[in-house]
């Protein structure tokens, strides 16, 4: 396998970036489902399925969905971040596949925060 070169490293930095940015790409929201091996055993799948079936049947076309791993909160998995154009992103805890359809629906649709699912605004804690 050949080397990877700085400029190699650099091109691929920019199509990530492309592809993940909300400013720069055709994205409105981008939705994390966070899928450590605690999110999964908490539901994490099932919340993921969830969303799809939700962003699919809306015809969505605007919503990214992305996962990563463990935020280090194990015990308020599953969890949700949601990062919507000019907001602050939001952070959901305790999410199951209901919860997961509301946020879609007036969170992610209507633009209005859920809050009694909310665990963090931004950087801030809100329990």
């Amino acid at each position: 396998m050949a080397k990877l070169t700085i400029e190699d490293l650099r091109k691929i930095k920019e199509k990530v970036h492309a592809e993940t940015s909300l400013r720069d790409g055709a994205w409105r929201v981008k939705v994390t489902v966070h899928m450590g091996t605690c999110g999964i055993v908490s539901g994490a799948r099932e919340v993921m399925s969830a969303l799809i079936q939700e962003i699919e049947e809306a015809g969505v076309t605007d919503v990214m969905v992305t996962t990563s791993g463990c935020m280090g909160l194990c015990s308020r998995e599953p969890l949700v971040t949601v990062e919507a154009m000019e907001q602050e992103p939001i952070k959901y805890e305790y999410m199951n596949a209901n919860k997961m359809r509301q946020v879609f629906k007036r969170h992610i649709l209507q633009g209005e925060v859920q809050t009694p699912f909310v665990l963090a605004k931004g950087a801030e804690i809100i329990k």
